[in-house]
């Protein structure tokens, strides 16, 4: 008879990766659960039961829904900051700097329009107490919004744009770019799915953003 190996007994605590992996199941099981069913709809109980983790292994990461909610929002702001990252690095040495701010104010609009965003800006809206929960322990500082106005300045810079405030310079590319197809987009309607279609909104915003629409005499 041949002699079974032993198998490697498990400590009582997961190892950092497993207890990462896990980490990483939960937020993306409960990220698709608030997406697709609203957070009233979402439990803690559920979301165990889709990701195969013990409720108590969820409570011990997150010890209320509200806590993994702002878990989750926090996932994907990390996620936005670190392609925004990428996509500054790589347009760095293409173009002029005012080239460089339209290319990345096409990816905001791109991001602003991606299904899981919709969905969790669809979340703040309608479960606003937990939305200003999560928003009082944000930290004062947005390295997205920050970044966008890094990219007004260098373009101030380089005189494509009129000097003043690049902090209220950005916040208006950014609503004149995102505002109306965002909301569109929440209420359910499907006018800038396509990439034709927000490529056509976003150069006439574009346009809009650095001409006005007054016509000099």
């Amino acid at each position: 008879m041949i002699k079974q190996p032993n198998k490697e007994k498990r400590s009582g605590r997961p190892s950092k990766n497993r207890a990462e992996e896990t980490s990483k199941r939960i937020i993306s099981t409960a990220a698709n659960l608030f997406a697709t069913q609203g957070y009233a709809a979402t439990s803690i109980e559920q979301v165990a039961s889709v990701c195969s983790a013990g409720k108590d292994t969820i409570y011990r990461r997150y010890p209320s829904k509200l806590e993994l909610f702002q878990a989750v929002v926090a996932s994907m702001r990390c996620r936005i900051v670190d392609k925004l990252a990428l996509e500054i690095e790589e347009i760095s040495s293409e173009g002029n700097k005012l080239e460089q701010l339209k290319h990345i104010a096409r990816w905001f609009l791109t991001v602003n329009l991606d299904p899981e965003m919709v969905a969790f800006k669809r979340i703040a809206l309608s479960e606003s107490k937990f939305f200003d929960a999560i928003q009082a322990d944000q930290p004062h500082s947005d390295p997205i919004m920050d970044s966008l106005i890094m990219l007004v300045k260098e373009a101030q810079a380089s005189n494509f744009l009129c000097q003043g405030s690049p902090e209220k310079l950005a916040m208006h590319l950014l609503h004149s770019i995102v505002f109306g197809p965002s909301n569109d987009a929440m209420l359910g309607n499907t006018t800038y799915s396509s990439i034709e279609a927000q490529d056509d909104y976003f150069e006439q915003a574009w346009n809009f953003f650095l001409f006005g629409a007054y016509v000099k005499k």
